[in-house]
């Protein structure tokens, strides 16, 4: 039977993060909380906080994109891209970097909050980033758009206004949403795909991420669903 590491990781993370919903102390115990990093060097709150979520909606959009760019349809996500691209290491570099970004995309977070008693954050958004990233590195043509607008762009036209839009609204502050960990995720994953390439893999995604730009008619830009 094929196992699929991005659904084992959707329904993990629902279970954990529906139970948190009833239950404050598992909120307390797994989310990101920067003082309880620095003062009692509780490390694994990097990596647990992506098991919890704000709420219903915070929980089904991260858990939506996961299932849609990881395991994709027709199994064309992320995952299975990995396992072309890696042979028998494919899943576990997809599980490394899945679990790596929730820790990564942290770090300036908590740079900046170590000593922050009111600051916490929470969700898997900054590793799902770096899946939706990765993906569009593979698939930088693939048309991207938001919920029920049917209007697309390439993904990488995407990902550049998204990094920009994230970029502007971290530096302008306020809201309850951490953009600092989205912009970290995607960079983050787009990284590690580069690195694992040159190192496992002769696949060169670099070069076929231009190619793909360079071929492609300017006429399909923008497309409409």
């Amino acid at each position: 039977m094929d196992f699929s590491i991005s659904l084992i990781i959707i329904i993990i993370t629902c279970i954990v993060s529906i139970s948190a919903f009833s239950n404050q102390k598992i909120i307390e115990d797994l989310i990101f909380y920067p003082p309880a990093v620095s003062q009692h060097k509780q490390w694994y709150r990097f990596f647990s906080c992506g098991l919890i979520h704000a709420d219903w909606a915070h929980l089904f959009f991260n858990m939506y994109v996961l299932y849609m760019f990881g395991m994709g349809q027709r199994k064309s996500g992320v995952e299975y891209i990995f396992k072309d691209v890696f042979d028998s290491k494919g899943s576990f570099l997809y599980l490394v970097m899945y679990i790596a970004a929730l820790a990564v995309c942290l770090i300036p977070t908590y740079n900046k909050n170590k000593d922050n008693y009111s600051y916490r954050s929470l969700g898997a958004s900054g590793a799902v980033s770096a899946v939706v990233f990765a993906y569009m590195l593979f698939n930088p043509m693939q048309g991207m758009g938001l919920l029920f607008l049917p209007i697309y762009i390439p993904g990488f036209l995407f990902g550049i206004i998204y990094l920009a839009v994230s970029s502007w609204l971290d530096k302008r502050g306020g809201g309850n949403i951490n953009h600092s960990a989205h912009i970290w995720g995607a960079i983050f994953g787009i990284v590690f795909v580069i690195f694992a390439c040159y190192i496992f893999s002769g696949y060169p995604v670099l070069q076929n991420f231009i190619e793909q730009i360079k071929n492609t008619s300017p006429s399909k830009l923008i497309q409409f669903g």
